[in-house]
């Protein structure tokens, strides 16, 4: 099955509130970056255990740590999980950025270097949400 399938068969199995908060997403995003590699994680591991929830991703970001030096990875991603939905926003330099820029402009949400966590749409100021992943996406220099 291509990636849209997994991605499509992944929304169409969440919990109806969550299924319309994260289709809205995907929607949302794919209308801000329409060209991005699209990418879908099923939170396994190389043996088959499930170690994460699963993740839709948008774009490509070279990520570089101690066990892998020269890592693709998505540049932005979506997932729902037991407490509600979580954003991330890859490859940014500063981990102060998110928090200092946007911590406090998404009301109920708690803001990491990179990951932006929330309940459900309502409780989070969406247009901001927005901005930030546009931000991000702008300041690793990848096409929208």
């Amino acid at each position: 099955m291509n990636i849209s399938g997994q991605i499509r068969n992944y929304i169409e199995g969440l919990e109806p509130i969550k299924k319309l908060e994260i289709n809205t997403l995907h929607d949302l995003i794919l209308q801000k970056m329409a060209h991005a590699q699209l990418w879908f994680l099923d939170g396994r591991d190389a043996d088959g255990k499930i170690v994460t929830n699963p993740s839709i991703g948008y774009g490509n970001v070279n990520l570089t740590s101690a066990q892998d030096p020269n890592r693709d990875f998505y540049q932005v991603g979506i997932s729902a999980n037991a407490a509600g939905i979580s954003v991330y926003i890859m490859g940014l330099k500063d981990k102060n950025y998110l928090p200092g820029n946007y911590g406090e402009r998404l009301n109920k949400a708690k803001v990491s270097g990179y990951c932006i966590k929330f309940r459900k749409l309502s409780d989070i100021d969406l247009d901001v949400l927005l901005e930030a992943i546009q931000d991000g996406v702008e300041q690793t220099n990848v096409a929208l």
